[in-house]
């Protein structure tokens, strides 16, 4: 591996010149110029973006984001919300169990630190949630305290500078290394957010802007034409498909049958239609008994949906019903205070499907 032509404090000099000119505005972030002038973010704000970012793209999170600050502007708010409110808020933007974190956290951070993030590293990593690479992140960007962070953004960046080979995820030690060296104790806030806009913005996945990359000319992978080749990445196994089925239900006065999922496991504490397991498709779908007696209609056409390690396809079963006693499973939920918003994407798109049925 060759030597950096330029040394890390003229680089990050470098670097940080280029992002108090071109940072990205984020509802989130607090421009170069106004923490220069010690203006500094709140670790609320910082946390919740951070966490709302993991899977997820900024276009994607932005309005999130501003509906959940509006609604609970600061994370006492936020402990004190209802479950039910915060994991219908979550809805569609996936990776539920952030939710459930994002609430044990906050209740965390109001029971044992008065309301207040802790501005140490080692106590950020103690709450619900935050991992090494979320601590880090608060830690530089909410508290100007010299922590590398890693995301995938950081990774390209660092893999093409050093021209690194080796296929992730087992290189991440190594670039996580590198990142170090390369984060200043100066501004490490501003440097943390200047390397992740760099990467996605310039160093991108596709076609690299090199052209007007502020570290184009100490970048290897730039000069050895190996950029867009990198980061390489170990080839994922197929994912496998599941199967299940889902019930839906409408009474006669608009009411939907729906239920809120288990805490634990895939889409825990998630409102949705009651259903079978999903299983393996080399296998026969579930014998399960429907959560009211109905004339239930099986639809032609399945749902279908991607999670992060499994295809999904659901048949989807109607009824309308008629029955006045409990159903088996679930509740009856008013037309009036019903939100097919608060549905996650797959139960969304089961609601999209069944809706015209009734």
């Amino acid at each position: 591996m060759r030597d950096l032509i330029q040394t890390p404090d003229t680089l990050n000099a470098t670097l940080l010149g280029w992002y108090d000119v071109h940072a990205r505005a984020m509802p989130w972030r607090v421009p170069p110029q106004a923490r220069t002038a010690g203006q500094m973010p709140d670790p609320y704000r910082v946390w919740l973006s951070e966490v709302m970012l993991q899977q997820t793209t900024v276009a994607a999170v932005k309005e999130y984001f501003i509906r959940f600050t509006t609604r609970w502007p600061t994370v006492a708010d936020l402990a004190a919300a209802q479950d039910a409110d915060v994991m219908g808020e979550w809805a569609g933007l996936g990776y539920y169990a952030r939710a459930r974190n994002l609430l044990k956290c906050a209740r965390v951070v109001v029971a044992d630190h008065g309301g207040v993030f802790p501005a140490d590293h080692a106590a950020l990593l103690t709450l619900p949630g935050i991992g090494p690479y979320t601590a880090a992140a608060i830690s530089s960007i909410a508290f100007d305290l010299r922590h590398a962070v890693l995301d995938g953004n950081v990774e390209r960046v660092m893999a093409r500078m050093y021209d690194v080979h080796t296929p992730l995820p087992a290189a991440k030690p190594d670039l996580m290394r590198l990142a170090d060296a390369l984060t200043p104790q100066a501004r490490p806030g501003d440097y943390a957010q200047a390397v992740m806009d760099l990467g996605a913005t310039i160093c991108t996945p596709k076609s690299p802007a090199c052209g007007i990359c502020p570290w184009r000319d100490p970048c290897q992978a730039r000069a050895l034409g190996t950029a867009p080749d990198l980061p390489k990445k170990t080839p994922k196994k197929a994912k496998p498909t599941r199967s299940g089925i889902v019930f839906v239900a409408r009474r006669a006065d608009g009411a939907w049958l729906l239920e809120t999922r288990p805490d634990s496991g895939l889409l825990g504490g998630m409102l949705g239609w009651p259903g079978s397991d999903w299983v393996d498709t080399s296998t026969p779908l579930p014998d399960i008994t429907p959560p009211i007696s109905a004339d239930w209609t099986t639809l032609n056409t399945q749902v279908r949906h991607t999670f992060t390690h499994f295809h999904l396809q659901l048949e989807v079963r109607t009824a309308l019903s008629r029955q006045e006693t409990a159903p088996l499973r679930g509740q009856f939920i008013p037309p009036v205070t019903f939100r097919p918003t608060d549905l996650p994407t797959v139960m969304r798109k089961v609601f999209d499907l069944a809706r015209g049925q009734f």
